[in-house]
């Protein structure tokens, strides 16, 4: 373990023990959702995994260390700190210097957490392949640290606001799996289709946790994302999307809006023009997610014993 990170002794126990862990990351608590409720989510998030069995370790940088497993008062002090900063990979390094709090993003904590020996991540939506990426190169890191850190990956899909045929195929590339979960399509984050399909279905944890581990034995490095959809009764209105993902994209592009702002900017357009529908069903993914993460990960160590 780097002297440069922070596991807390709860996770480090449970890993060397052989308990279920799940990571969490915590940009959805930094940059994607609004005061107060993002520390309520964030609560809410470790609950679910606790009352199912499992060990929460949520990630973030704390006064410049990386650390898995942030403790309830440093949650609340990244939840509402005004200067806090946005932590993928290539700002982990300078946060030794910075001393900064950083929210990280699933580039930084899915690395984190394979470092800590977690196997099992859940977040909302995954980065991916910008619009216009062909001129200007804009691609989330997360595809390359995904590529890199191997870890099951529960997301609902890309963000909205990505070129989601681009992002796949970017997968494909990759070598990344993508799977859906009792679903043959892939998930549309705010929405339970995006319009593409997936290669494969896999119906239950344990068909998830037996990919997985196949994965593993093959060494192969990559994670294995699995394309979770939102409850149908709690996802966006697919027509009213379309429409509003439109208007963010033309907005961006007036007030020029660049680099690690621009997802934090579009998925604050759409909250405000859907009147906080995004953020609920946001929010419903989110722990729709985290429980079939603890299931994930209860199912890797039984296959295991």
């Amino acid at each position: 373990m780097s002297s440069f990170m922070k596991v807390a002794p709860e996770v480090s126990e449970a890993v060397k023990a052989g308990k279920p862990v799940v990571a969490l990351e915590s940009t959805i608590i930094t940059h994607g959702l609004p005061r107060p409720r993002n520390v309520d989510v964030a609560t809410e998030a470790e609950k679910i995994i606790r009352d199912a069995g499992a060990v929460p370790a949520t990630i973030g940088v704390f006064h410049g260390v990386p650390t898995v497993g942030l403790t309830a008062t440093e949650i609340e002090e990244l939840a509402n700190d005004d200067t806090v900063g946005k932590a993928s990979v290539r700002e982990l390094p300078i946060a030794a210097v910075t001393k900064r709090n950083y929210g990280t993003t699933i580039a930084a904590t899915s690395l984190l957490a394979v470092r800590a020996g977690i196997s099992v991540f859940a977040t909302g939506g995954l980065g991916g392949v910008h619009h216009g990426a062909s001129t200007n190169f804009d691609e989330s890191a997360d595809l390359y640290a995904l590529a890199n850190n191997p870890i099951v990956m529960i997301s609902s899909g890309a963000k909205a606001v990505l070129d989601i045929h681009a992002t796949l195929e970017r997968f494909e590339s990759l070598s990344i799996p993508v799977v859906g979960y009792q679903t043959d399509n892939y998930p549309g984050f705010y929405v339970q289709d995006s319009g593409f399909k997936v290669p494969v279905r896999l119906d239950s944890p344990e068909e998830i946790a037996t990919a997985f581990t196949a994965q593993r034995g093959l060494g192969l490095p990559s994670a294995l994302l699995v394309g979770n959809p939102v409850p149908k009764d709690e996802q966006l209105d697919p027509d009213l999307l379309h429409g509003v993902v439109q208007k963010a994209w033309d907005a961006l592009d007036e007030q020029g809006i660049e680099g690690q702002a621009v997802t934090p900017f579009l998925l604050e357009y759409i909250r405000q023009e859907t009147k906080d529908a995004s953020l609920d069903a946001n929010v419903a993914l989110y722990r729709n997610n985290v429980r079939l993460a603890t299931a994930v990960a209860k199912a890797l160590l039984a296959g295991a014993e």
